[in-house]
Formats: C-alpha cells, structure tokens, sequence
C-alpha cells in the first residue's frame, strides 16, 4: 500500500501557505483516494501553527518543522527539513509544488533517502499505479511516466489543480513537529529585494497574458524604428492592466545580434518552443507571426486573441479565437487611453 507525503511550504509572509503548495494538496488528496493510500501533509514554516489551519481537514495526519531557520528559503535548512519530514512520514510517494524553493532542494532530498524524482508534471492519474504526466521535447510531446521505485518525488507544475480551499467540519489531526538536525548554516537570509510592483514584468497570477513580438522593433510605416515608442507602449499597458509579459524567441534574441530591443525584456519572458508554457486564463498577441514554434508555449491558455497587420499570418489560421487586423501601436495606444480614463 502507497504512503503519499506531499510537503508544502509557507509563503513569503509567513502565516500562509503558498497557492502552489495549496495546489500539490489538492493533488495529493485525488491521488490518495484513488490508491486508497495514505495520506500525510508536511509544512516546512517557521511557525506551522499560523498555515495549518488552511489544511487542517485536507488529512489525518499533519507533520511540520518549526524554527527561525524555516522563515526563508535556503538551500541548507530546506532540504534538512523536506528530509526529516519525509523520513517521519515514511512516504512511498512524496508530491510537492515546482516553486522556486522545492525545485532547488528536491533532487538533493530524493538522493539522501535514496528516491527517485520527476519534474515539471502536469497531471496524476491511474487507479492501481500512479501515471504522472508531462512534456518532453520543448513541449511538444507529451509522456507518461511510470515507475516502480521507491520513494517517488513528483514536483507539480503550477495551474495544473485547484489549490485547496478547506472542508466543512472538524477533523483529528495528528499534528507532529519533526527535530531537524541542522547543519552549519553558511548563508544568512537577510531579506528581499524585489522590483516595484510597476517594475516586475513577468506576474504569474496575473489574468492576462500580453506577448510581444519582433514586429515592435521593425520599420513601421514612414521607414523608421520606434523602439522607445514600443517600450512605453507596452510598460502603460502592463501597468494600467496588470498582465504578464511574455516575448517571442526572436525579439528577446535580437539583443545578441546587435540589433534595437526592448530594455526591459530577458530571457525570462520567453513564451514559445524552447520557453516557458503560462497557464494564464488569456492571452494577447501582439507583432507576432504565430507559427507554430510560438504557439506551443500557449497550450494551456484558455482565450487566445491577436493583433497583426497581416491578414494571412498563422493566427489567422485556427490559432487564435480573434484576430485584429490593424496596427499594434496603434491599437495599443487606443486602449491605454482607454484604461487611464
């Protein structure tokens, strides 16, 4: 019979837990009631007393490590505390959520208890095994994975459940606080420093997601670049409407071949074959050709629209639910007068 932990963590606050964790819940409970396994929930917080509540009803048993050192993530203190609690819980399977802080510590986890881990999965399914599901080959193939060694770390991609939201009624929970051993602490987390909010382009909560595309750094129609005109364009609308900003592979490539980009793009705004696939509910395309490369990264968005200038272009052909044929300055310009007043 399977053992299934999932871990979760507090979020930067410290009296919650994160959405992500919140999701991995979810997720452990379906497949706990499929297996008719077991089922443990672990907190790794400074004070599991402030975030339990909000699963205090998800299982009968609930495990936590407290302390200072659990306030913040660090690479030391979080894989002592996810390998105490998965010791304790003596988990066949251990899910967790694909953030920042487990991603980093998992595979370290897995191998200190002898385990084995799979990443980035999109769903659990299988009655008598487990079938974990995710994509291969810049996400374009998509597998499902099986196995019979044990432990099993699986680590959830986020927007791929419900995050839990609590039963009606009081449940027993055996609530235990896992000892950590820890050792020698080389790093000390002395806080955040983050962007303003109308600073940070990329918000993956955010309901929209607006994508650029090589087309903002093309002559325009009276033969010239307008590269400033584009950026701040882009930044009124991010910040009028609160969306995330994703980029085409070859506007944010472009910076490496010499040519006009937009300051404030990386890397990590890259939506598309070899980027990132957002599970934002919709999405906006703007000065992209939408091939086939580029909408890949769109597979889980719900409502697709676009705005080219080419009336043939690939979004055109069953790849967006409205296209707008018309400028993107100009359009663009439109609506952030619009939202202002």
């Amino acid at each position: 019979m399977e053992s299934i932990l999932v871990l979760t963590h507090a979020d930067e606050s410290g009296s919650a837990l994160t959405r992500q964790s919140l999701e991995a819940v979810t997720a452990g409970k379906e497949l706990a009631a499929r297996l008719g396994a077991s089922l443990t929930i672990g907190i790794v917080a400074a004070d599991g007393n402030r975030v339990a509540s909000a699963v205090k009803h998800a299982g009968p048993r609930l495990l936590a490590v407290k302390g200072d050192a659990f306030a913040q993530a660090r690479f030391a203190s979080d894989a002592a505390a996810c390998e105490a609690l998965c010791r304790a819980a003596q988990a066949t399977i251990v899910v967790a959520p694909q953030s920042s802080r487990f991603a980093r510590v998992m595979a370290a986890v897995a191998l200190r208890i002898s385990g084995v881990i799979d990443t980035h999965i999109t769903a659990l399914a299988g009655a008598e095994t487990v079938e974990a599901t995710r994509w291969f080959y810049r996400q374009r193939i998509e597998a499902v994975v099986t196995r019979t060694a044990r432990p099993w770390f699986l680590l959830l991609d986020s927007g791929t459940h419900e995050p839990y939201a609590g039963e009606a009624g009081d449940a027993q929970v055996d609530e235990v606080y896992i000892a950590v051993e820890l050792p020698a602490l080389r790093t000390e987390v002395t806080g955040f420093r983050a962007p303003k909010q109308d600073e940070q382009t990329i918000r993956p909560d955010a309901k929209l997601l607006f994508v650029a595309g090589a087309g903002w750094t093309k002559k325009q129609p009276d033969g010239a670049v307008h590269v400033e005109e584009a950026g701040r364009l882009i930044l009124d609308f991010l910040r009028a409407s609160g969306a995330s900003l994703g980029s085409s592979k070859s506007l944010v490539d472009q910076g490496g071949e010499g040519q006009s980009v937009l300051p404030f793009l990386t890397h990590m705004n890259q939506v598309g074959q070899t980027g990132s696939t957002p599970r934002h509910a919709k999405g906006l395309s703007t000065c992209c050709h939408g091939e086939e490369p580029h909408v890949v990264g769109w597979r889980f968005i719900g409502e697709r629209r676009a705005i080219s200038l080419d009336a043939n272009c690939g979004w055109t052909r069953g790849k967006a639910d409205v296209v707008y044929i018309a400028d993107a300055f100009q359009v663009m310009a439109k609506v952030n007068e619009l939202l202002k007043s």
